[in-house]
């Protein structure tokens, strides 16, 4: 069940459980109001539509806070005029829950709730079903158990090594042989062996003593002769002295 209300100049569509936002109603935290301003009520298919109200109809409801809605920005602007207006808007609002529709008798609330006992007691019919059949299903799989072996029948534990190996079976059968005919012969110890010698200690060898190198003479470096600084002759000053560059003829007087 279903059905349209309205309140603060806005319709809403809401069912019991609904949680919703309308304008701001001068209540308080966790008061119970009655909403009697109901324009639908719809079950299933019927519906009942009024004109402007359906009668006998009314939806209960409980306050949960009180809120505010997101931000809104009014911006005016004035071309050519050098108008500019921006203003901010919150809405307060308040935050309900709705609890019940009654219309012509009946609650919604009830048959929710009735609902919702009908689905637990199935679902605990369900669930003893569901243990009968695990019983049925545990005696079916006692009785396909295989049957228990001679031995632990006669009380006697049954050897898992006998069973899985052949090899020790066939060990036991000829000791069980043995034990009937009173000459069971005890297992011959094995002989201890005898203990190596520790090998002796090798004496110690005596260090020799290493040969002394012998010191190699010093290099004596020998002073190179050093070669004579050749002498450089020097021409004689005289007019004799012969020279490489041809000298000059001297002006006389005669020649002037």
């Amino acid at each position: 069940m279903y059905a349209v209300i309205e309140t603060g100049g806005k319709q809403y569509r809401v069912e019991v459980g609904t949680e919703l936002k309308v304008e701001l109603l001068e209540v308080s935290p966790g008061d119970a109001i009655k909403l009697d301003r109901v324009l639908l009520v719809a079950d299933g298919d019927t519906a009942a539509i009024g004109r402007p109200l359906v009668e006998n109809a009314s939806v209960a409801a409980e306050v949960l806070r009180q809120a505010r809605g997101e931000k809104l920005i009014n911006f005016k602007y004035g071309p050519k005029t050098r108008r500019r207006v921006k203003k901010g808007h919150r809405q307060e609002l308040t935050v309900l829950r709705i609890n019940d529709i009654v219309f012509g008798g009946r609650s919604a609330a009830k048959d929710a709730a009735k609902a919702a006992e009908d689905k637990m007691t199935e679902r605990q019919r369900l669930e003893d079903a569901a243990r009968r059949q695990a019983e049925v299903d545990a005696a079916l799989a006692a009785k396909l158990k295989p049957a228990a072996p001679k031995a632990a029948e006669a009380g006697e534990p049954a050897s898992k090594d006998k069973a899985t190996r052949p090899g020790r079976a066939k060990a036991a059968a000829k000791s069980d042989t043995a034990a009937k005919s009173g000459t069971a012969s005890t297992p011959k110890a094995a002989p201890a062996k005898a203990a190596k010698p520790t090998p002796k200690a090798a004496p110690a060898k005596a260090a020799k003593p290493a040969p002394a190198k012998a010191a190699k003479p010093a290099a004596t470096t020998s002073a190179k002769p050093t070669k004579p600084a050749a002498s450089k002759a020097k021409a004689p000053a005289g007019d004799d002295a012969t020279t490489d560059k041809p000298r000059r003829p001297r002006a006389t007087k005669k020649d002037e």
